[in-house]
């Protein structure tokens, strides 16, 4: 039996994935489980396996191109069966895919297709119904576009973002009311009086940092406690390993490794809020924040108060790598209760992290530096770190966030308690 191939909902909240490559041509023969396609949503590229097996008919998408979810990608024939199945089963999902695949449908007039355009133009009839896909329909309202002067590209006639971007208007829409003339007229003024400037497109993992921490600040209480750790020994500890290992440990694998502990010090600070439950953790799985290009990425290394130190370091450095490289998998970016943000490379004395939800928890870590402190009643230099932690009030109350910190602190200042 024919199957029509649509695009999976990989990560939670995703209404547009990209179709980052694929791995099969027309006419290839393709089993169930088989790899057919990179696809990649804002942070992660995941390998996108057959639900059906057969012969590949059409392939709908191209790569790069950016689909909706549900949407129809890949038409796969059964054994036995011609194209008229295949084209019967793509010109049958027509009438649905307003609502099984996240596309809003409208009556519109007619249009044709651009000059240059590959497209075929838009049914003739008095009326016609044109499918637009809810974020195109969003940005065009934001840009005062009208959806029926754009023909559609994409599966079924289907207007997909990249008409949207592509679409050059013979002309400036002004609203009866005036306030779009208003609007344009303001910011041309103010263009004139400002510094040039350059316009740089949102990248799809920056709108979901900026989504996902707008959500964080706005609607979970963070609070934020704050201490000073002298790390002397942890510095004199991580040199005398360093020079016996062909592993070398950073200050930062250290960091990590006695949240962990401290984690397992303080059970009740190793949990996560939901609606219906507190979920409270048995192992430490940390999410370590590492900077890229495109932005920040926060893979989690599970199980790590179970990990020798040359272990962690490793994985951290793996981590990363692929990281910069966009190949991490989308489960190595979700769960975790704790996160830890180091900025003391950069040379940060000091700074607050904000939670990524639903972890309950994030070490902000600033840089190590000769410090004049008072110990046993005299002043001396020592090598201090100042550490803030973000912590979800809601599943950690005041006092256990002091708790935990005091345990890290304990750890940190004596690192060879998390090597026995």
């Amino acid at each position: 039996m024919a199957t029509l191939i649509t695009m999976p909902e990989v990560a939670a909240g995703a209404t547009e994935i990209v179709l980052s490559k694929w791995h099969v041509a027309v006419g290839a023969s393709v089993n169930i489980g088989d790899i057919i396609a990179d696809i990649e949503t804002e942070k992660a590229v995941v390998d996108f396996a057959c639900d059906a097996q057969g012969t590949v008919y059409k392939i709908l998408v191209a790569d790069g191109d950016s689909v909706d979810v549900g949407a129809p990608i890949m038409i796969v024939l059964g054994a036995g069966e011609d194209g008229a199945a295949g084209d019967a089963l793509l010109g049958a999902t027509a009438p649905t895919v307003h609502a099984t695949d996240n596309v809003e449908a409208t009556t519109v007039s007619p249009v044709a297709a651009p000059v240059g355009s590959s497209a075929a133009p838009l049914e003739t009839t008095d009326e016609s119904r044109q499918f637009v896909s809810p974020i195109v329909r969003k940005l065009a309202r934001e840009r005062g576009i009208e959806l029926t002067q754009i023909a559609g590209t994409g599966p079924l006639g289907r207007v997909v973002r990249r008409d949207l971007e592509s679409f050059a208007p013979s002309g400036v829409s002004v609203a009866s009311s005036g306030t779009s003339s208003f609007s344009s007229s303001l910011e041309l003024a103010t263009q004139e009086h400002s510094s040039s400037y350059s316009t740089v497109p949102h990248t799809g993992m920056r709108r979901a940092i900026a989504r996902r921490l707008t959500e964080s600040k706005s609607t979970v209480p963070h609070f934020y406690v704050t201490a000073d750790c002298k790390v002397d020994a942890l510095l004199e500890l991580r040199a005398s390993i360093n020079q016996s290992s062909s592993v070398k440990i950073s200050v930062n694998d250290i960091v990590v490794k006695a949240v962990a502990c401290a984690l397992m010090d303080v059970p009740d600070s190793n949990v996560v809020w939901n609606a219906e439950a507190m979920r409270k953790y048995e192992s430490a799985d940390i999410a370590v924040a590492v900077t890229t290009e495109g932005g920040l990425f926060t893979p989690v290394i599970r199980g790590v108060e179970k990990r020798s130190l040359s272990n962690l370091s490793m994985e951290i450095t793996e981590m990363a790598a692929r990281a910069r490289e966009g190949k991490l998998r989308q489960e190595e970016l979700e769960g975790g209760s704790f996160a830890v943000s180091n900025l003391g490379m950069f040379g940060t004395k000091e700074f607050s992290a904000i939670l990524n939800p639903p972890q309950s928890g994030i070490l902000a870590v600033g840089a190590a530096s000769p410090r004049a402190i008072v110990d046993d009643g005299q002043i001396v230099v020592a090598n201090v770190m100042t550490v803030t932690l973000s912590a979800d009030h809601r599943a950690v109350d005041g006092a256990l966030a002091a708790q935990w910190l005091a345990a890290f602190v304990k750890r940190i200042e004596n690192p060879l308690s998390m090597l026995v």
